[in-house]
Protein backbone atom coordinates (compact mmCIF):
# COMPACT_ATOMS: atom_id res chain seq x y z
CA UNK A 1 0.00 0.00 0.00
CA UNK A 2 3.01 2.08 1.09
CA UNK A 3 4.33 2.19 -2.62
CA UNK A 4 1.26 2.67 -4.40
CA UNK A 5 0.98 5.83 -2.02
CA UNK A 6 4.32 6.72 -3.47
CA UNK A 7 3.81 5.49 -7.24
CA UNK A 8 0.27 8.10 -6.67
CA UNK A 9 2.51 11.06 -5.65
CA UNK A 10 5.24 10.93 -8.12
CA UNK A 11 2.10 10.36 -10.50
CA UNK A 12 0.13 13.75 -9.50
CA UNK A 13 3.99 15.72 -9.17
CA UNK A 14 5.04 14.75 -12.87
CA UNK A 15 2.93 16.32 -15.15
CA UNK A 16 1.65 14.02 -18.01
CA UNK A 17 4.38 14.00 -20.72
CA UNK A 18 4.96 17.50 -19.51
CA UNK A 19 1.52 19.53 -20.18
CA UNK A 20 -1.78 19.41 -17.64
CA UNK A 21 -4.63 18.54 -19.67
CA UNK A 22 -8.43 19.52 -17.98
CA UNK A 23 -12.01 18.06 -18.16
CA UNK A 24 -13.40 14.58 -18.90
CA UNK A 25 -9.97 13.79 -21.24
CA UNK A 26 -7.85 14.44 -18.15
CA UNK A 27 -9.42 12.24 -16.23
CA UNK A 28 -9.29 9.66 -18.36
CA UNK A 29 -5.97 9.96 -19.12
CA UNK A 30 -5.03 9.97 -15.17
CA UNK A 31 -6.77 7.06 -14.63
CA UNK A 32 -4.59 5.40 -17.31
CA UNK A 33 -1.07 7.13 -15.92
CA UNK A 34 -2.22 6.32 -12.72
CA UNK A 35 -3.19 2.07 -13.46
CA UNK A 36 -0.14 1.94 -15.06
CA UNK A 37 2.12 2.47 -12.84
CA UNK A 38 2.54 -0.67 -10.61
CA UNK A 39 1.82 -4.25 -12.49
CA UNK A 40 -1.09 -5.33 -10.42
CA UNK A 41 -3.12 -1.33 -11.65
CA UNK A 42 -1.65 -2.43 -15.92
CA UNK A 43 -3.58 -6.17 -15.67
CA UNK A 44 -6.31 -4.96 -13.88
CA UNK A 45 -6.94 -2.08 -16.71
CA UNK A 46 -6.11 -4.56 -19.35
CA UNK A 47 -8.67 -6.97 -18.23
CA UNK A 48 -11.17 -4.47 -17.79
CA UNK A 49 -10.93 -2.59 -20.73
CA UNK A 50 -11.11 -6.25 -22.80
CA UNK A 51 -14.72 -6.74 -20.77
CA UNK A 52 -15.73 -3.04 -21.49
CA UNK A 53 -14.32 -3.79 -25.55
CA UNK A 54 -16.32 -7.20 -25.50
CA UNK A 55 -19.70 -6.01 -23.58
CA UNK A 56 -20.16 -3.28 -26.03
CA UNK A 57 -19.32 -5.09 -28.94
CA UNK A 58 -21.98 -7.70 -27.59
CA UNK A 59 -24.54 -4.91 -27.33
CA UNK A 60 -23.84 -4.13 -31.19
CA UNK A 61 -25.45 -7.74 -31.79
CA UNK A 62 -28.76 -6.38 -32.86
CA UNK A 63 -27.25 -3.50 -35.30
CA UNK A 64 -27.52 -3.69 -39.02
CA UNK A 65 -25.61 -5.96 -40.51
CA UNK A 66 -24.71 -5.36 -44.83
CA UNK A 67 -24.62 -8.41 -47.38
CA UNK A 68 -21.23 -9.11 -46.17
CA UNK A 69 -23.03 -11.16 -43.14
CA UNK A 70 -24.23 -13.52 -46.03
CA UNK A 71 -21.58 -13.78 -47.39
CA UNK A 72 -19.76 -15.24 -44.56
CA UNK A 73 -22.77 -17.70 -43.93
CA UNK A 74 -22.26 -18.69 -47.47
CA UNK A 75 -18.77 -19.61 -46.68
CA UNK A 76 -19.36 -21.46 -44.11
CA UNK A 77 -21.80 -23.31 -46.15
CA UNK A 78 -19.46 -23.90 -49.28
CA UNK A 79 -16.67 -25.34 -46.61
CA UNK A 80 -18.60 -27.48 -44.70
CA UNK A 81 -20.98 -28.88 -47.34
CA UNK A 82 -18.29 -29.73 -50.03
CA UNK A 83 -14.87 -30.83 -50.82
CA UNK A 84 -12.02 -28.46 -51.05
CA UNK A 85 -12.20 -29.22 -54.86
CA UNK A 86 -14.91 -27.26 -55.18
CA UNK A 87 -14.54 -24.51 -52.97
CA UNK A 88 -13.84 -22.13 -55.39
CA UNK A 89 -16.19 -23.15 -58.23
CA UNK A 90 -19.19 -23.53 -56.36
CA UNK A 91 -21.83 -20.62 -57.23
CA UNK A 92 -25.48 -21.39 -56.20
CA UNK A 93 -25.11 -18.05 -54.32
CA UNK A 94 -23.72 -14.39 -55.89
CA UNK A 95 -21.53 -14.50 -52.58
CA UNK A 96 -18.93 -16.77 -54.12
CA UNK A 97 -15.63 -17.37 -52.39
CA UNK A 98 -13.24 -15.05 -53.15
CA UNK A 99 -10.98 -15.07 -50.58
CA UNK A 100 -7.01 -17.23 -50.59
CA UNK A 101 -7.51 -20.60 -48.79
CA UNK A 102 -6.36 -19.61 -45.44
CA UNK A 103 -9.26 -17.97 -44.36
CA UNK A 104 -10.89 -20.63 -46.64
CA UNK A 105 -9.74 -22.92 -43.96
CA UNK A 106 -10.81 -20.44 -40.97
CA UNK A 107 -14.26 -20.56 -42.44
CA UNK A 108 -14.06 -24.35 -42.19
CA UNK A 109 -12.82 -24.24 -38.90
CA UNK A 110 -16.00 -22.01 -37.70
CA UNK A 111 -18.54 -24.17 -39.67
CA UNK A 112 -17.27 -27.12 -37.63
CA UNK A 113 -19.27 -24.69 -34.32
CA UNK A 114 -21.88 -23.33 -36.70
CA UNK A 115 -23.06 -26.99 -37.53
CA UNK A 116 -23.41 -27.96 -34.22
CA UNK A 117 -25.14 -24.49 -33.22
CA UNK A 118 -27.58 -24.66 -36.32
CA UNK A 119 -27.28 -27.18 -39.05
CA UNK A 120 -29.04 -24.62 -41.34
CA UNK A 121 -26.65 -22.08 -41.43
CA UNK A 122 -24.01 -24.68 -43.37
CA UNK A 123 -26.80 -25.44 -46.50
CA UNK A 124 -25.52 -24.01 -49.33
CA UNK A 125 -29.23 -23.52 -50.82
CA UNK A 126 -30.37 -21.91 -47.67
CA UNK A 127 -29.42 -18.39 -48.86
CA UNK A 128 -29.86 -15.43 -46.58
CA UNK A 129 -30.30 -17.23 -43.51
CA UNK A 130 -30.34 -14.58 -40.53
CA UNK A 131 -32.16 -16.12 -37.58
CA UNK A 132 -31.62 -14.46 -33.95
CA UNK A 133 -28.70 -17.55 -33.34
CA UNK A 134 -27.48 -17.55 -36.32
CA UNK A 135 -26.10 -13.69 -36.05
CA UNK A 136 -25.23 -14.00 -32.07
CA UNK A 137 -22.93 -17.11 -33.37
CA UNK A 138 -21.31 -15.24 -35.99
CA UNK A 139 -21.47 -12.04 -34.48
CA UNK A 140 -20.01 -14.00 -31.44
CA UNK A 141 -17.32 -15.56 -34.10
CA UNK A 142 -16.08 -12.08 -34.93
CA UNK A 143 -15.25 -11.28 -31.23
CA UNK A 144 -13.60 -14.50 -30.22
CA UNK A 145 -11.33 -14.03 -33.10
CA UNK A 146 -10.26 -10.45 -31.94
CA UNK A 147 -8.22 -11.80 -29.25
CA UNK A 148 -5.25 -12.14 -31.62
CA UNK A 149 -5.61 -8.15 -32.35
CA UNK A 150 -5.97 -8.07 -28.16
CA UNK A 151 -2.86 -10.25 -27.30
CA UNK A 152 -1.52 -8.41 -30.58
CA UNK A 153 -1.72 -5.05 -28.68
CA UNK A 154 -0.65 -6.35 -25.77
CA UNK A 155 2.73 -7.44 -26.94
CA UNK A 156 3.21 -4.27 -28.71
CA UNK A 157 2.65 -2.59 -25.65
CA UNK A 158 5.74 -4.70 -24.11
CA UNK A 159 8.33 -4.04 -27.15
CA UNK A 160 7.63 -0.31 -27.89
CA UNK A 161 7.55 0.89 -24.24
CA UNK A 162 4.29 -0.03 -22.05
CA UNK A 163 3.97 4.17 -21.63
CA UNK A 164 0.68 5.39 -20.47
CA UNK A 165 -0.07 7.35 -23.79
CA UNK A 166 0.64 4.53 -25.71
CA UNK A 167 -1.91 2.36 -24.10
CA UNK A 168 -4.82 4.88 -25.38
CA UNK A 169 -3.22 4.35 -29.31
CA UNK A 170 -2.92 0.68 -27.93
CA UNK A 171 -6.75 1.05 -26.73
CA UNK A 172 -8.15 3.44 -29.94
CA UNK A 173 -7.04 0.56 -31.80
CA UNK A 174 -9.38 -2.11 -30.20
CA UNK A 175 -11.88 0.08 -29.63
CA UNK A 176 -11.37 1.42 -33.27
CA UNK A 177 -14.54 3.01 -34.50
CA UNK A 178 -13.39 2.17 -37.74
CA UNK A 179 -13.45 -2.18 -36.75
CA UNK A 180 -16.28 -1.26 -34.57
CA UNK A 181 -18.42 -0.19 -37.62
CA UNK A 182 -16.72 -2.49 -39.92
CA UNK A 183 -16.75 -5.92 -37.86
CA UNK A 184 -19.03 -5.67 -35.45
CA UNK A 185 -21.80 -3.78 -37.32
CA UNK A 186 -21.17 -4.37 -40.94
CA UNK A 187 -19.59 -7.91 -40.49
CA UNK A 188 -16.03 -8.89 -41.06
CA UNK A 189 -12.96 -10.69 -39.90
CA UNK A 190 -10.47 -7.23 -40.21
CA UNK A 191 -9.57 -7.49 -36.34
CA UNK A 192 -8.54 -10.95 -36.68
CA UNK A 193 -6.31 -10.13 -39.56
CA UNK A 194 -4.82 -7.01 -37.98
CA UNK A 195 -4.14 -9.06 -34.68
CA UNK A 196 -1.71 -11.27 -37.06
CA UNK A 197 -0.20 -8.13 -39.05
CA UNK A 198 0.82 -6.29 -35.92
CA UNK A 199 2.46 -10.10 -34.76
CA UNK A 200 4.52 -9.31 -37.45
CA UNK A 201 5.02 -6.26 -37.09
CA UNK A 202 5.99 -6.48 -33.21
CA UNK A 203 8.34 -9.41 -34.76
CA UNK A 204 9.85 -6.53 -36.86
CA UNK A 205 10.98 -4.15 -34.37
CA UNK A 206 11.97 -6.83 -32.22
CA UNK A 207 14.91 -8.17 -35.32
CA UNK A 208 12.93 -11.57 -35.34
CA UNK A 209 12.64 -10.84 -39.30
CA UNK A 210 12.40 -14.47 -40.15
CA UNK A 211 9.28 -14.95 -38.02
CA UNK A 212 8.20 -11.69 -39.38
CA UNK A 213 8.12 -12.51 -42.97
CA UNK A 214 6.97 -15.81 -42.11
CA UNK A 215 3.87 -14.45 -40.45
CA UNK A 216 3.26 -11.76 -43.12
CA UNK A 217 3.09 -14.70 -45.61
CA UNK A 218 0.11 -16.53 -43.58
CA UNK A 219 -1.31 -13.36 -43.89
CA UNK A 220 -0.85 -12.72 -47.34
CA UNK A 221 -2.79 -16.19 -47.75
CA UNK A 222 -5.40 -15.21 -45.24
CA UNK A 223 -6.56 -12.03 -47.05
CA UNK A 224 -4.92 -10.84 -50.03
CA UNK A 225 -5.24 -6.92 -49.31
CA UNK A 226 -2.23 -7.46 -47.52
CA UNK A 227 -0.45 -7.31 -50.98
CA UNK A 228 -1.02 -3.21 -50.88
CA UNK A 229 1.85 -3.53 -48.23
CA UNK A 230 3.99 -6.50 -49.46
CA UNK A 231 6.96 -4.14 -51.07
CA UNK A 232 7.24 -2.30 -47.87
CA UNK A 233 7.75 -6.11 -46.53
CA UNK A 234 10.12 -7.35 -49.19
CA UNK A 235 12.32 -4.10 -49.41
CA UNK A 236 12.94 -4.26 -45.49
CA UNK A 237 12.95 -7.67 -45.42
CA UNK A 238 15.32 -7.98 -47.90
CA UNK A 239 17.84 -5.72 -47.05
CA UNK A 240 17.55 -6.20 -42.72
CA UNK A 241 17.98 -10.06 -42.89
CA UNK A 242 19.90 -10.46 -46.02
CA UNK A 243 22.71 -8.29 -45.47
CA UNK A 244 25.09 -7.54 -42.83
CA UNK A 245 25.37 -4.91 -41.22
CA UNK A 246 21.80 -3.67 -41.61
CA UNK A 247 21.67 -0.51 -39.62
CA UNK A 248 23.48 1.16 -41.29
CA UNK A 249 24.03 2.16 -45.11
CA UNK A 250 26.28 0.38 -47.35
CA UNK A 251 28.28 1.86 -50.46
CA UNK A 252 27.81 0.26 -53.12
CA UNK A 253 31.30 -1.45 -53.81
CA UNK A 254 30.68 -3.71 -50.63
CA UNK A 255 27.09 -4.58 -51.74
CA UNK A 256 28.38 -8.32 -52.60
CA UNK A 257 30.23 -8.41 -49.69
CA UNK A 258 27.36 -7.51 -47.36
CA UNK A 259 25.04 -10.23 -48.46
CA UNK A 260 24.36 -13.55 -47.10
CA UNK A 261 22.74 -15.99 -49.50
CA UNK A 262 22.55 -18.69 -46.88
CA UNK A 263 19.84 -15.80 -45.01
CA UNK A 264 18.32 -15.27 -48.20
CA UNK A 265 17.62 -18.59 -49.30
CA UNK A 266 16.05 -19.99 -45.87
CA UNK A 267 13.58 -16.44 -46.45
CA UNK A 268 13.08 -17.54 -49.54
CA UNK A 269 12.34 -21.15 -48.79
CA UNK A 270 10.12 -19.79 -45.33
CA UNK A 271 8.02 -18.04 -47.49
CA UNK A 272 7.91 -20.44 -50.10
CA UNK A 273 6.60 -23.37 -47.73
CA UNK A 274 3.82 -21.00 -46.46
CA UNK A 275 2.42 -20.57 -50.04
CA UNK A 276 2.82 -24.44 -50.32
CA UNK A 277 0.37 -24.93 -47.81
CA UNK A 278 -2.31 -22.62 -49.07
CA UNK A 279 -1.73 -23.43 -52.85
CA UNK A 280 -0.31 -26.94 -53.20
CA UNK A 281 -3.44 -28.61 -52.99
CA UNK A 282 -4.70 -25.99 -55.57
CA UNK A 283 -1.82 -26.45 -57.96
CA UNK A 284 -2.36 -30.38 -57.99
CA UNK A 285 -5.46 -30.27 -58.71
CA UNK A 286 -4.82 -27.67 -61.45
CA UNK A 287 -7.24 -24.99 -60.06
CA UNK A 288 -4.77 -21.91 -59.76
CA UNK A 289 -6.37 -20.41 -62.74
CA UNK A 290 -10.04 -20.59 -60.93
CA UNK A 291 -8.66 -19.32 -57.66
CA UNK A 292 -6.67 -16.50 -59.26
CA UNK A 293 -10.10 -15.10 -61.52
CA UNK A 294 -11.73 -15.02 -57.58
CA UNK A 295 -9.04 -13.60 -55.87
CA UNK A 296 -8.18 -10.96 -58.76
CA UNK A 297 -11.75 -10.15 -60.87
CA UNK A 298 -10.41 -7.11 -62.92
CA UNK A 299 -13.74 -7.12 -64.99
CA UNK A 300 -14.78 -4.65 -61.93
CA UNK A 301 -14.41 -0.92 -62.16
CA UNK A 302 -12.48 1.80 -61.28
CA UNK A 303 -14.41 2.83 -58.52
CA UNK A 304 -17.08 0.79 -56.42
CA UNK A 305 -20.79 2.04 -56.23
CA UNK A 306 -20.03 3.62 -53.27
CA UNK A 307 -16.70 5.79 -53.73
CA UNK A 308 -13.78 5.27 -51.70
CA UNK A 309 -12.25 8.36 -50.35
CA UNK A 310 -9.23 8.50 -52.81
CA UNK A 311 -8.08 10.22 -55.66
CA UNK A 312 -10.33 8.38 -57.95
CA UNK A 313 -13.34 9.69 -56.08
CA UNK A 314 -11.88 13.53 -56.98
CA UNK A 315 -11.20 12.46 -60.36
CA UNK A 316 -15.02 11.11 -61.04
CA UNK A 317 -15.82 14.40 -59.08
CA UNK A 318 -14.35 16.60 -61.23
CA UNK A 319 -15.40 14.79 -64.14
CA UNK A 320 -19.02 15.31 -63.26
CA UNK A 321 -18.79 18.99 -62.81
CA UNK A 322 -16.54 19.26 -66.40
CA UNK A 323 -19.58 17.20 -67.58
CA UNK A 324 -22.15 20.13 -66.15
CA UNK A 325 -19.82 22.82 -67.55
CA UNK A 326 -19.57 20.77 -71.02
CA UNK A 327 -23.63 20.38 -71.07
CA UNK A 328 -24.73 23.69 -69.44
CA UNK A 329 -22.18 26.69 -70.09
CA UNK A 330 -20.41 27.52 -73.65
CA UNK A 331 -17.10 26.38 -71.92
CA UNK A 332 -17.30 22.72 -74.08
CA UNK A 333 -17.15 24.70 -77.20
CA UNK A 334 -13.84 26.84 -76.09
CA UNK A 335 -11.91 24.33 -75.60
CA UNK A 336 -13.27 21.91 -77.97
CA UNK A 337 -13.89 19.19 -74.83
CA UNK A 338 -15.96 16.33 -76.49
CA UNK A 339 -18.92 14.17 -74.40
CA UNK A 340 -19.24 10.80 -74.17
CA UNK A 341 -22.88 10.45 -73.61
CA UNK A 342 -22.70 6.70 -73.04
CA UNK A 343 -20.45 7.11 -70.35
CA UNK A 344 -22.66 9.57 -68.32
CA UNK A 345 -23.84 6.67 -65.93
CA UNK A 346 -20.58 4.86 -65.58
CA UNK A 347 -19.10 6.55 -62.66
CA UNK A 348 -21.55 5.62 -60.43
CA UNK A 349 -22.24 1.95 -61.58
CA UNK A 350 -19.06 0.71 -60.22
CA UNK A 351 -20.00 -3.05 -59.76
CA UNK A 352 -19.12 -4.84 -62.60
CA UNK A 353 -17.27 -3.76 -65.58
CA UNK A 354 -15.05 -0.89 -66.56
CA UNK A 355 -15.65 2.69 -65.59
CA UNK A 356 -15.69 5.32 -68.29
CA UNK A 357 -16.25 9.00 -68.19
CA UNK A 358 -18.10 11.57 -69.91
CA UNK A 359 -15.16 14.07 -70.40
CA UNK A 360 -11.66 13.30 -68.61
CA UNK A 361 -9.68 10.16 -69.93
CA UNK A 362 -10.98 6.68 -69.06
CA UNK A 363 -8.69 5.74 -66.47
CA UNK A 364 -7.31 1.57 -66.96
CA UNK A 365 -6.40 -0.95 -64.61
CA UNK A 366 -2.74 -0.49 -66.16
CA UNK A 367 -2.75 3.27 -65.36
CA UNK A 368 -3.69 2.26 -61.86
CA UNK A 369 -0.85 0.09 -61.27
CA UNK A 370 2.07 1.91 -62.88
CA UNK A 371 0.46 4.81 -60.67
CA UNK A 372 0.68 2.83 -57.22
CA UNK A 373 3.74 1.94 -58.32
CA UNK A 374 5.29 5.43 -58.41
CA UNK A 375 3.99 6.51 -55.18
CA UNK A 376 5.07 3.33 -53.58
CA UNK A 377 9.18 3.64 -54.50
CA UNK A 378 10.61 6.59 -52.91
CA UNK A 379 9.54 5.08 -49.26
CA UNK A 380 10.78 1.82 -50.69
CA UNK A 381 14.45 3.31 -51.37
CA UNK A 382 14.37 4.91 -47.85
CA UNK A 383 13.68 1.95 -46.30
CA UNK A 384 16.22 -0.18 -48.57
CA UNK A 385 18.94 2.09 -47.90
CA UNK A 386 19.02 2.49 -44.00
CA UNK A 387 16.44 -0.60 -43.17
CA UNK A 388 15.42 0.47 -39.21
CA UNK A 389 12.04 -0.50 -37.89
CA UNK A 390 10.62 3.46 -38.01
CA UNK A 391 11.56 4.26 -41.70
CA UNK A 392 9.92 0.19 -41.94
CA UNK A 393 6.67 0.81 -40.93
CA UNK A 394 6.58 4.46 -42.47
CA UNK A 395 7.05 2.87 -45.41
CA UNK A 396 4.34 0.63 -44.38
CA UNK A 397 1.58 2.83 -43.65
CA UNK A 398 2.57 4.70 -47.13
CA UNK A 399 3.06 1.36 -49.33
CA UNK A 400 -1.22 1.48 -47.79
CA UNK A 401 -1.93 5.10 -48.88
CA UNK A 402 -0.61 4.32 -51.80
CA UNK A 403 -2.65 1.43 -52.72
CA UNK A 404 -5.48 3.16 -51.12
CA UNK A 405 -5.52 6.13 -53.37
CA UNK A 406 -4.17 4.76 -56.49
CA UNK A 407 -5.63 0.99 -56.62
CA UNK A 408 -8.36 -0.26 -58.66
CA UNK A 409 -11.52 -0.88 -57.75
CA UNK A 410 -10.82 -0.22 -54.11
CA UNK A 411 -13.53 -0.56 -51.39
CA UNK A 412 -14.02 2.42 -48.74
CA UNK A 413 -13.37 -0.39 -46.22
CA UNK A 414 -9.34 -0.01 -47.29
CA UNK A 415 -8.90 3.13 -45.53
CA UNK A 416 -8.73 0.59 -42.14
CA UNK A 417 -4.94 -0.32 -43.65
CA UNK A 418 -3.90 2.80 -43.64
CA UNK A 419 -4.96 4.29 -40.07
CA UNK A 420 -4.13 0.86 -38.85
CA UNK A 421 -0.53 0.89 -39.80
CA UNK A 422 -0.64 4.50 -38.52
CA UNK A 423 -1.76 4.00 -35.51
CA UNK A 424 1.52 1.12 -35.28
CA UNK A 425 4.06 3.87 -36.35
CA UNK A 426 2.31 6.43 -33.96
CA UNK A 427 2.60 4.02 -30.84
CA UNK A 428 6.15 3.57 -31.68
CA UNK A 429 6.61 7.45 -32.00
CA UNK A 430 4.81 8.08 -29.00
CA UNK A 431 7.28 5.73 -27.32
CA UNK A 432 10.21 7.60 -28.32
CA UNK A 433 8.78 10.82 -26.54
CA UNK A 434 11.61 12.70 -23.97
CA UNK A 435 8.94 13.27 -21.69
CA UNK A 436 7.87 9.11 -22.19
CA UNK A 437 10.91 7.10 -22.61
CA UNK A 438 12.26 5.18 -24.81
CA UNK A 439 10.68 2.65 -26.91
CA UNK A 440 13.73 0.82 -27.77
CA UNK A 441 13.95 -2.59 -29.72
CA UNK A 442 15.83 -3.63 -32.71
CA UNK A 443 16.48 -1.59 -36.02
CA UNK A 444 15.74 1.94 -34.02
CA UNK A 445 16.83 5.17 -34.95
CA UNK A 446 15.12 6.87 -32.51
CA UNK A 447 18.32 9.31 -31.27
CA UNK A 448 19.21 12.98 -31.62
CA UNK A 449 15.54 13.80 -31.95
CA UNK A 450 15.40 11.39 -35.14
CA UNK A 451 11.76 9.11 -34.98
CA UNK A 452 9.97 11.37 -31.78
CA UNK A 453 6.37 12.44 -32.66
CA UNK A 454 6.10 15.52 -34.26
CA UNK A 455 3.10 17.36 -34.70
CA UNK A 456 2.08 16.53 -38.42
CA UNK A 457 2.49 12.91 -37.14
CA UNK A 458 -0.01 13.79 -35.19
CA UNK A 459 -1.89 15.62 -37.32
CA UNK A 460 -1.92 13.66 -40.21
CA UNK A 461 -3.07 10.53 -38.25
CA UNK A 462 -6.12 12.34 -36.74
CA UNK A 463 -7.17 13.70 -40.37
CA UNK A 464 -6.74 10.88 -41.85
CA UNK A 465 -8.74 8.86 -39.41
CA UNK A 466 -11.25 11.05 -39.28
CA UNK A 467 -11.78 11.47 -42.67
CA UNK A 468 -11.48 7.52 -43.39
CA UNK A 469 -13.79 6.83 -40.23
CA UNK A 470 -16.71 9.75 -41.72
CA UNK A 471 -16.24 7.79 -45.29
CA UNK A 472 -17.53 4.38 -43.95
CA UNK A 473 -20.60 6.84 -42.32
CA UNK A 474 -22.88 5.56 -45.50
CA UNK A 475 -22.32 1.80 -45.18
CA UNK A 476 -25.04 2.55 -42.41
CA UNK A 477 -28.12 4.19 -44.02
CA UNK A 478 -30.55 3.36 -41.26
CA UNK A 479 -31.35 5.89 -38.58
CA UNK A 480 -31.16 3.81 -35.87
CA UNK A 481 -27.06 3.45 -36.38
CA UNK A 482 -26.78 7.43 -37.12
CA UNK A 483 -26.05 8.22 -33.19
CA UNK A 484 -24.04 5.17 -33.31
CA UNK A 485 -21.56 5.56 -35.76
CA UNK A 486 -20.89 9.29 -35.08
CA UNK A 487 -20.05 8.90 -31.11
CA UNK A 488 -17.77 6.05 -31.51
CA UNK A 489 -16.19 8.31 -33.94
CA UNK A 490 -16.43 11.66 -31.77
CA UNK A 491 -15.49 9.48 -28.71
CA UNK A 492 -12.49 8.35 -30.22
CA UNK A 493 -10.97 11.22 -32.00
CA UNK A 494 -11.81 13.42 -28.68
CA UNK A 495 -9.93 11.09 -26.45
CA UNK A 496 -7.01 10.07 -28.82
CA UNK A 497 -6.52 13.19 -30.17
CA UNK A 498 -5.95 14.91 -26.95
CA UNK A 499 -3.78 11.99 -25.57
CA UNK A 500 -1.67 12.74 -28.50
CA UNK A 501 -1.39 16.35 -27.97
CA UNK A 502 0.16 15.91 -24.47
CA UNK A 503 2.89 13.48 -25.86
CA UNK A 504 4.20 16.28 -28.85
CA UNK A 505 7.77 17.47 -27.52
CA UNK A 506 7.53 21.03 -26.71
CA UNK A 507 8.07 22.87 -30.80
CA UNK A 508 9.72 26.41 -31.95
CA UNK A 509 6.93 28.88 -33.45
CA UNK A 510 7.45 28.51 -37.14
CA UNK A 511 5.45 28.33 -40.30
CA UNK A 512 2.79 26.05 -41.61
CA UNK A 513 3.47 23.00 -41.53
CA UNK A 514 5.56 22.71 -38.55
CA UNK A 515 4.06 26.06 -36.37
CA UNK A 516 4.42 25.98 -32.91
CA UNK A 517 1.33 26.33 -31.02
CA UNK A 518 -1.41 28.69 -31.40
CA UNK A 519 -2.85 30.63 -28.26
CA UNK A 520 -5.51 27.89 -27.96
CA UNK A 521 -4.80 25.19 -25.17
CA UNK A 522 -7.20 22.86 -26.60
CA UNK A 523 -6.06 19.78 -29.01
CA UNK A 524 -6.36 21.72 -31.62
CA UNK A 525 -3.59 23.48 -30.80
CA UNK A 526 -1.07 22.31 -33.74
CA UNK A 527 -3.84 22.93 -36.17
CA UNK A 528 -3.38 25.04 -39.32
CA UNK A 529 -6.89 27.47 -39.57
CA UNK A 530 -7.83 24.98 -42.50
CA UNK A 531 -7.38 22.10 -40.55
CA UNK A 532 -9.31 23.10 -37.69
CA UNK A 533 -12.20 24.36 -40.49
CA UNK A 534 -12.27 20.78 -41.95
CA UNK A 535 -12.88 18.96 -39.06
CA UNK A 536 -15.49 21.53 -37.68
CA UNK A 537 -16.67 21.50 -40.83
CA UNK A 538 -17.72 17.73 -41.07
CA UNK A 539 -20.80 19.20 -38.59
CA UNK A 540 -22.58 20.86 -41.73
CA UNK A 541 -21.42 18.84 -44.22
CA UNK A 542 -22.94 15.48 -42.23
CA UNK A 543 -25.79 17.59 -41.40
CA UNK A 544 -26.79 17.91 -44.71
CA UNK A 545 -25.58 14.31 -45.89
CA UNK A 546 -28.20 12.62 -42.85
CA UNK A 547 -30.89 15.99 -42.58
CA UNK A 548 -31.10 18.45 -44.81
CA UNK A 549 -30.73 16.46 -48.65
CA UNK A 550 -33.91 14.04 -47.57
CA UNK A 551 -36.03 17.52 -46.07
CA UNK A 552 -35.20 19.25 -49.64
CA UNK A 553 -35.18 16.25 -52.47
CA UNK A 554 -36.97 13.23 -50.88
CA UNK A 555 -35.09 9.73 -50.53
CA UNK A 556 -35.06 9.39 -54.48
CA UNK A 557 -34.28 12.37 -56.08
CA UNK A 558 -30.33 13.17 -55.98
CA UNK A 559 -29.91 9.72 -54.39
CA UNK A 560 -26.29 9.55 -55.32
CA UNK A 561 -25.49 13.29 -54.15
CA UNK A 562 -25.16 12.74 -50.39
CA UNK A 563 -23.10 9.91 -51.23
CA UNK A 564 -21.08 11.74 -53.56
CA UNK A 565 -20.51 15.18 -51.20
CA UNK A 566 -19.25 12.41 -48.19
CA UNK A 567 -16.96 10.61 -50.49
CA UNK A 568 -15.47 13.24 -52.00
CA UNK A 569 -15.06 15.73 -48.68
CA UNK A 570 -13.60 12.55 -46.84
CA UNK A 571 -11.03 11.81 -50.13
CA UNK A 572 -9.96 15.77 -49.49
CA UNK A 573 -8.79 15.04 -45.73
CA UNK A 574 -7.65 11.19 -46.32
CA UNK A 575 -5.18 12.68 -49.52
CA UNK A 576 -4.34 16.30 -47.56
CA UNK A 577 -3.51 13.97 -44.36
CA UNK A 578 -1.17 11.39 -46.70
CA UNK A 579 0.37 14.27 -48.23
CA UNK A 580 1.09 15.65 -44.18
CA UNK A 581 2.36 12.33 -43.36
CA UNK A 582 4.80 12.13 -46.10
CA UNK A 583 6.38 15.48 -45.48
CA UNK A 584 6.76 14.11 -41.86
CA UNK A 585 8.36 10.61 -43.15
CA UNK A 586 10.78 11.70 -45.52
CA UNK A 587 11.94 14.89 -43.72
CA UNK A 588 12.72 12.43 -40.58
CA UNK A 589 14.45 10.60 -43.07
CA UNK A 590 16.65 13.30 -44.41
CA UNK A 591 17.24 15.19 -40.78
CA UNK A 592 18.74 11.51 -39.74
CA UNK A 593 21.00 11.29 -43.23
CA UNK A 594 22.35 14.68 -42.76
CA UNK A 595 23.10 13.82 -39.01
CA UNK A 596 25.13 10.37 -39.66
CA UNK A 597 27.12 12.18 -42.63
CA UNK A 598 28.20 15.10 -40.55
Amino acid sequence: MFNHRVNFMNIVDKPLCSRKTKGATHRIISFIYFSSSTGTGTEAMQTSLLVISIALKVLLFPTYHSTDFEVHRNWLAITNSLPISQWYYEKTSEWTLDYPPFFAWFERFLSLFAAYVDPKIVQIDNLNYDTPATIYFQRTTVIVSELVLFWALQRMLTVMGNRPLQKIINWSLMLNPGLLMVDNMHFQYNGFLYGIMIHSLVDAKQGKLLRSGILFAALLNFKHIYLYIAPSYFAFLLRAYCFENSGNSIRARSWISAFRPLRFITLGVSVIAVFAASLGPFVAMNQLPQLASRLFPFKRGLCHSYWAANFWALYSFADRVMIVLVTKTPIGQYFNLSLDTAALEATTRGLVGDTAFGVLPTVTAQHTLIFTVLLQIPSLISVFRKPTFDRFIGSVALSAFASFLAGWHVHEKAILLCTVTMSVAITNLVGASPNSGSGAGAFSEQKNGAGLLTPRDVRSFMIVSLAGYIGLWPLFFTREETPIKVLITLIWFVVVGSGLDQCIPKQPKGPSMEAGPSSTKSMFRYYTTLERLYVFGCVPVQLYVNLIHEAIFGQEKLAFLPLMITSVYAAVGVVYGWLLYSAAYFSSSKALDKKKTR
